[in-house]
């Protein structure tokens, strides 16, 4: 947690304010949470950058206001679809003995038996919402799909108890699927009607 993200208060207002602060290399931002209140900042779209790059975005990043230290995480980025470019951040401040939710990415590793077998992977749900204290916040989750056939999934239930967070999403929601080709669903259905 040695990254220093540096802050400027900010006027809440009016939209050419915010395109004029973009305009200039900076990201309007706000910050609440522990002892605070909402307040409007901004921060160089650059130094942003590359605490995301150096921290990741689940990182806890300090930061400087009003001339006192505050521990944050990333709550939410809005970014600009067309030119990839973020348009705004929350900061959460927390207090670093408690712990906090946060959606944590899942990262497959692994090659799938099932693939292999030219099965096709789904991953409908990217993220899944965990309680731990900031400290051991992770980057990722990892999720070894090796033994994945087609038909099977992986789901909340299947991984609750091979990690060591606790993590706040339904057992139900899945995390990956391996479905069987649809060529073959097609001549299956084909078959099965040549049959009737």
């Amino acid at each position: 947690m040695s990254t220093v993200l540096s802050v400027k208060k900010r006027e809440s207002g009016h939209r050419s304010t915010l395109t004029q602060l973009r305009k200039g290399g900076a990201i309007p931002a706000v910050i609440y949470g522990y002892k605070l209140d909402s307040t409007p900042i901004s921060i160089s779209a650059k130094e942003f950058k590359k605490s995301i790059q150096k921290n990741g975005q689940n990182g806890v990043f300090s930061m400087e206001l009003d001339g006192k230290k505050v521990n944050v995480v990333v709550s939410e980025i809005q970014q600009c679809s067309l030119k990839d470019e973020v348009n705004h951040v929350d900061f959460l401040a927390i207090n670093m003995s408690e712990a906090i939710e946060a959606d944590v990415s899942i990262r497959l590793v692994g090659e799938s038996v099932g693939i292999s077998e030219g099965g096709i992977l789904m991953q409908p749900n990217l993220e899944v919402k965990i309680k731990v204290r900031p400290t051991d916040l992770p980057e990722a989750i990892e999720v070894d799909i090796t033994k994945l056939k087609i038909g099977e999934s992986i789901t909340v239930a299947d991984i609750r108890d091979a990690i060591d967070f606790d993590i706040i999403s339904e057992n139900e929601h899945i995390l990956v699927t391996i479905m069987a080709p649809a060529v073959v669903a097609e001549e299956t259905v084909a078959s099965a009607q040549e049959q009737e």
